[in-house]
């Protein structure tokens, strides 16, 4: 078993303060940003920045669901992080200024599998999840 990890990026025509407070946004900008691999998403307490509690289930593939606990805390400036209480699983949102705008980065590791399994997991699943991301990014780009 050993770490797998997630990224993607892409650069935002807009502010980092503006960017930074629309990822925050767990109530009213998230939502909007989340593709058809995210169903039953929720806030369960707070809404904006740290303290945010948000749940949902992450389709990964047609096989794999993956149910999301997060807790949201933001350990610096354009750095929010979510931990699932359910999994090893943590994603963390960074947001910093570039000259054309600001830089985004989704990096989400867990605890893979062991075996064959695990192998095909750490090959494949951040493939996956970078797709996914990507859409989440693009739709951000939209949003601002």
């Amino acid at each position: 078993m050993g770490k797998v990890t997630a990224i993607a990026e892409r650069t935002i025509e807009a502010p980092a303060d503006k960017v930074r407070a629309l990822v925050a946004d767990y109530a009213e900008t998230r939502p909007k940003l989340l593709t058809e691999h995210y169903r039953d998403y929720e806030v369960t307490e707070g809404g904006v920045g740290a303290g945010t509690k948000a749940s949902w289930k992450l389709q990964a593939t047609s096989k794999r669901v993956r149910d999301v606990a997060a807790t949201v805390t933001e350990p610096s400036e354009g750095t929010i992080v979510e931990t699932d209480a359910n999994s090893s699983m943590v994603t963390t949102w960074t947001v910093r200024e570039v000259p054309e705008g600001s830089l985004v980065r989704i990096e989400t590791t867990w605890d893979g599998a062991g075996g064959i399994g695990g192998f095909f997991e750490k090959t494949f699943a951040p493939g996956g999840l970078k797709r996914i991301y990507e859409g989440v990014l693009g739709k951000l780009a939209e949003v601002v």
